[in-house]
């Protein structure tokens, strides 16, 4: 048996986990007191059923860096239907990788089934395990050891296993020796671990970003080659990867590692065709955007993917607007016109929802607005919902070098102002250049038709 399975993990890249490395309690910084009560009851009420379990992946690993996990997720040996029924406020999620989730107060603890290795078995396996003709993981529920399941994580500082009972580290890909040289190391072969999910080169550059990492030399080398992967992603699936790479503080490395290694592309080809040919401001502007939604993350206050979306796309809408502005039409139908244009696009590869589309076609149209001010039109726009929004993406486009400076500066001091202040701002403006109405042509009179005669 141990020759036909070492047999298969050499044709599918896979490497054989005997025994792990054990850090017992002292040898490591890590404390049961630092996981949720949340996540300590779901492990002591498996483990008294009967069942292994371990805290698991990114919890294990950002504890070890000396970060506080966003969540905890844990593994055992109990399948889904088991772990399902043992707690009673748990529900089954996922049909492609089938996990439970068990809420435990506030708290959702993720739970997983150790996973095992793929056969090519067929049809009898058809509805736990199945791949796609590149190789793509279409089913993944396949139950295993936790040898197997380590083997079948993505990185090895992400195969950590952590029992707080006893309180020892089990790392059974040399985790922890990639953690202390911080390198990202994707467990056996690159690109076939890629294929099997071209996800897992969006998450390489998320953590080299998020963790200051830097991406081992053959699962770097891999991301070129297997990076068009990435189109055979569905866009539902590539929107919530694209929040995770740019809401966790540290967009703008991220950014330019997504660029570095060919994946913007892949993810906003017209706005890398905008970048590539017009590289100025576009790039400065976007850069200038992720690096303020990084100071409102890292500062706690709350960032809108409806605005990282504006400016994302926003190199793209500038292009496509030059083409309609060329046709001769108003500002206003050529900005709608490039707008749906770059929308249709985009969500052929990520798929924005309407709820945040809606409000990035409003910040857009808020800049053909802003700059009109006289009246009361400059009173209506500050009633506007999206007129902050609008306001901070105006500031944008001047401090990226798009406009002069000076309409922004108008509309920091008009917010600062009182009533009669305000009225006095807009009395001084120069007024617009009257236009002369166009005379109504009356309808010209057509001549009374001739009855047809009737025999």
């Amino acid at each position: 048996m141990l020759k036909k399975l070492s047999k298969y993990f050499r044709r599918h890249a896979l490497p054989v986990i005997s025994e792990p490395h054990i850090v017992r309690s002292g040898g490591h910084p890590l404390s049961a007191r630092q996981i949720t009560s949340g996540a300590r009851k779901v492990v002591e009420q498996l483990v008294s059923d009967g069942f292994q379990a371990y805290l698991v992946g990114g919890c294990v690993r950002d504890l070890m860096l000396g970060l506080s996990p966003k969540d905890f997720d844990v593994a055992t040996d109990a399948t889904p239907e088991q772990v399902n029924k043992l707690f009673r406020r748990a529900r089954i999620v996922g049909r492609r990788f089938q996990i439970v989730h068990v809420r435990m107060g506030a708290e959702v603890i993720e739970v997983t089934t150790f996973r095992a290795h793929h056969t090519e078995q067929g049809s009898n396996t058809r509805d736990e395990s199945h791949r796609s003709a590149k190789g793509l993981l279409l089913r993944d529920n396949l139950f295993g050891s936790i040898n197997e399941d380590a083997s079948r994580r993505d990185f090895t500082m992400n195969a950590l296993y952590y029992h707080p009972q006893d309180n020892s580290v089990y790392d059974y890909a040399n985790g922890l020796a990639d953690i202390e040289r911080r390198i990202i190391r994707i467990i056996g072969d690159p690109e076939v671990r890629y294929r099997e999910d071209p996800v897992r080169m969006l998450r390489a550059i998320r953590f080299a970003g998020k963790l200051g990492f830097s991406i081992e030399k053959k699962s770097a080398a891999a991301i070129s080659k297997m990076a068009h992967l990435l189109a055979d992603i569905p866009p539902a699936r590539l929107f919530d990867e694209v929040l995770k790479l740019l809401m966790h503080g540290q967009a703008l490395v991220t950014f330019r590692l997504l660029r570095e290694y060919d994946l913007f592309r892949l993810l906003f080809p017209a706005t890398e065709d905008a970048l590539n040919e017009d590289p100025g401001w576009y790039l400065e502007f976007i850069e200038q955007a992720l690096t303020n939604t990084d100071k409102r993350i890292r500062s706690g206050k709350r960032v809108t993917p409806a605005f990282l979306f504006a400016a994302l796309l926003w190199p793209a809408a500038k292009q496509a607007n030059k083409k309609f502005e060329r046709s001769n039409i108003s500002p206003v139908y050529a900005l709608q016109q490039a707008t749906a244009d770059v929308l249709h696009r985009a969500c052929q590869r990520v798929a924005i929802p309407r709820r945040f589309s809606m409000p990035m076609r409003e910040i857009w149209e808020m800049q053909l607005r802003l700059p009109r001010r006289n009246g009361s039109q400059a009173f209506r726009l500050m009633e506007n919902k999206r007129f902050r929004a609008g306001y901070d993406f105006l500031l944008l486009r001047e401090d990226a070098g798009e406009l002069e400076p000076g309409l922004g500066v108008w509309w920091t001091r008009f917010q600062e102002m009182d009533e009669d202040q305000r009225l006095k701002m807009v009395s001084t403006l120069a007024e617009p250049t009257p236009t002369k109405k166009r005379r109504r042509r009356r309808p010209r009179r057509s001549p009374a038709t001739t009855q047809p005669d009737h025999d």
